[in-house]
């Protein structure tokens, strides 16, 4: 991305907004495990090995932000829906954007910050800022460790279907409850549980231990392909280039969806039921999507 001209890129949300057809209520998108692999990719481009100006416009990450300021950055890594930035003096800046979450790349020097910047990080040629995420804080290597311990296999991070499915199996909890579990699958979120559940064909209601090998492997590969997808592209992508009749690079906005935020079924065209699983809605087709349908 081109820094010569003052550019404000929200890359980190998944908040583009659109009316569910004329339906007056919008929807918002958090960000999920794709974007924060993104991100990390983007910021350990722009910052590994340089000595940041770490600061806080808005005042609630100072204490933290004197911590880790004018420190060498080693790494950053995503883990799920985390990101954790690795600085010399072992110490830790664990980013959770949650659902209001979002970073804004700019030029350095910087302009003056645009709205509650909570952490801005400035590098000799990139500066990014984090508006309002759940959380932005400093802690230790132990610390990070104990988080990352407690999250699921992360598809986009090596985990093994076999390891994963020894997981889900075990469970009576259905599975639509089961993907949005962090602990068990790191980084899959509302928009992937329901277009992965559409693409594979399994009703979100199926109680784990009732799954099939053969439809948990179908979950398991839409998963894979369609985290690998949004994490080239920076946004989830459902649909393939050959059902959007043009390349994946051009589909933005409801056009990269099957049935997220859908009325009608693409398929059969019945009726989108959008029901609540796991305080989150659930968009999937009953007829497409049916426990005797396999």
């Amino acid at each position: 991305m081109s820094l010569q001209l003052y550019m404000v890129a929200t890359v980190a949300s998944e908040r583009c907004s659109f009316q569910r057809h004329q339906d007056p209520r919008i929807l918002t998108f958090m960000p999920e495990g794709h974007k924060t692999h993104w991100l990390a990719q983007q910021h350990e481009r722009s910052f590994a090995g340089e000595s940041l100006w770490i600061t806080s416009p808005q005042g609630r990450f100072l204490a933290d932000a004197k911590r880790v300021n004018r420190k060498r950055l080693n790494h950053v890594i995503a883990v799920g829906k985390q990101l954790f930035y690795e600085f010399e003096n072992d110490l830790v800046v664990q980013v959770h954007l949650g659902r209001y979450g979002k970073f804004t790349e700019l030029p350095s020097p910087p302009p003056k910050p645009k709205g509650l910047v909570r952490m801005r990080m400035r590098g000799e040629s990139t500066t990014w800022d984090l508006n309002g995420p759940t959380i932005c804080r400093v802690i230790d290597c132990v610390a990070r460790d104990r988080i990352i311990a407690g999250l699921g296999p992360d598809p986009l991070a090596g985990a093994k279907k076999s390891d994963v499915w020894k997981r889900v199996r075990s469970s009576n909890r259905p599975i639509g409850t089961i993907l949005l579990d962090q602990a068990m699958i790191a980084g899959v979120g509302n928009i992937f549980r329901a277009e992965v559940l559409f693409e594979a064909g399994v009703d979100p209601n199926t109680r784990c231990s009732d799954l099939t090998s053969a439809q948990f492997g179908a979950i398991w590969k839409s998963l894979v392909r369609m985290m690998k997808t949004g994490l080239k592209f920076g946004r989830i992508i459902a649909v393939t280039a050959k059902e959007a009749g043009q390349p994946l690079a051009k589909i933005h906005g409801p056009d990269r969806f099957r049935v997220y935020g859908k009325r009608v079924c693409p398929r059969c065209e019945n009726q989108i039921e959008a029901t609540k699983i796991a305080s989150r809605t659930m968009y999937w087709c009953k007829a497409c999507q049916s426990a005797t349908v396999r």
